[in-house]
């Protein structure tokens, strides 16, 4: 019963002509893991990865900013918000430059940096639109601290090869 009640409300939410394909991570080693599986469906398209527990409400949709900025400027973009320095162990942050408003080229990302250390204040907030070219550096990245693979290193070394954007989205999150 609890299936047919969550089929339905997906059905809800998710128009008709839309298909969705579920890939199931078969083990918990990272982000980075987990959009590495995708790559079977994917292949050589660009592509969104949406984090389902993190919530932004926007008058104009998140992803349909995010998609706006790559249709213009063809290249990854990363959907980020200032946090609290005290914050910034909770996230990834980028080191950017203003292109126009609400869009900054990212220069670096770390992962989960502590005040002291962390580039700025920009954090990556569950909301990416990616280049096929992250599944090269996502299969060579090292596993991280408990043998995981972190998208935020992906991305790191991505940089060295691809434009990257941060888009300041119009929001709640």
């Amino acid at each position: 019963e609890f299936r047919r009640v969550l089929f339905r409300s997906v059905q809800e939410v998710v128009p008709k002509h839309i298909n969705c394909i579920y890939i199931r991570q078969a083990e918990p080693l990272g982000l980075g893991h987990a959009v590495l599986c995708a790559l079977p469906v994917i292949q050589n398209e660009p592509f969104a990865v949406i984090l389902a527990d993190d919530l932004i409400e926007g008058e104009i949709a998140i992803m349909k900013q995010m998609v706006d900025v790559f249709a213009r400027h063809q290249c990854s973009v990363l959907g980020v918000q200032n946090v609290p320095r005290s914050q910034t162990r909770q996230y990834g942050i980028v080191s950017a430059s203003h292109v126009e408003a609400n869009l900054e080229q990212v220069h670096g990302i770390v992962e989960k940096p502590r005040p002291e250390d962390a580039p700025s204040t920009l954090a990556v907030v569950g909301r990416y639109i990616l280049t096929p070219r992250i599944f090269y550096h996502l299969a060579h990245v090292k596993p991280g601290a408990g043998g995981e693979i972190q998208l935020t290193d992906g991305i790191a070394a991505l940089l060295h090869e691809e434009k990257l954007l941060a888009h300041r989205f119009e929001g709640t999150r």
